[in-house]
């Protein structure tokens, strides 16, 4: 009488054989933290801008004249840049926009603090998102060094935070497989992301310094 011993050797549960479209990630601690920190950063300033807009809406309509605490200067001036054409730049206040993606940063983060795990397409959707964030940026940064002339410090603070988390957003699909990437860009992301959002940050302010140069230095 024989017996007959089988080995079971699949390795179907190992979590790094699972295709990237299939598998379902939950970040680090500092990522989530990250996100948090930054979300709250931009609701912040999101919230104070819309307050102050709605301020200025009422005081205009009363005949009078409102004046942010942010308005510091000509340069500094938070009331120029919520007067613009631009600060509605989709038939509604920029900030209101604001509030509700900065919200969903926070959810997130704090979703991943709790263990959430997410699959591809919910990574790639929230890198969507903060692509679109940090490109809308990108723009309002032109137009309010280049035709508003003037700077809001809130909408700084909004600029930093969505670079901020676009690039650890990214950081972390690229070395998750979510995104194509060679492998020294991972190995570059592994080790070396808080590069990115410093240069990324430092060109902003040296066009800031650049722009008006005579005023700081005078």
């Amino acid at each position: 009488m024989s017996k007959t011993t089988v080995t079971d050797v699949s390795t179907d549960h190992e979590p790094d054989r699972v295709a990237p479209s299939r598998r379902a990630e939950g970040g680090s601690r500092a990522l989530a933290l990250l996100l948090v920190i930054t979300g709250a950063a931009g609701l912040l300033a999101a919230w104070v801008i819309t307050i102050d807009k709605f301020k200025l809406l009422e005081a205009k309509a009363e005949g009078k004249t409102f004046t942010p605490a942010c308005s510091l200067n000509p340069v500094v001036s938070c009331g120029s840049v919520m007067e613009s054409d631009q600060a509605s730049a989709f038939g509604f206040p920029n900030p209101m926009l604001g509030l509700v993606a900065y919200g969903i940063v926070i959810c997130v983060g704090m979703s991943l603090l709790a263990g959430a795990r997410f699959p591809r397409w919910y990574w790639l959707t929230f890198n969507a998102g903060t692509l679109f964030g940090v490109g809308f940026c990108a723009w309002l940064t032109f137009q309010s060094l280049y035709r508003i002339n003037a700077l809001c410090l809130w909408c700084c603070l909004a600029w930093v935070a969505t670079i901020v988390m676009f690039w650890y957003v990214t950081s972390f699909n690229i070395r998750k497989g979510f995104l194509p990437a060679p492998s020294w860009l991972k190995g570059f992301f592994g080790e070396f992301t808080w590069v990115l959002p410093v240069m990324h940050i430092g060109i902003i302010g040296m066009l800031i310094l650049t722009r008006w140069w005579d005023f700081w230095t005078s």
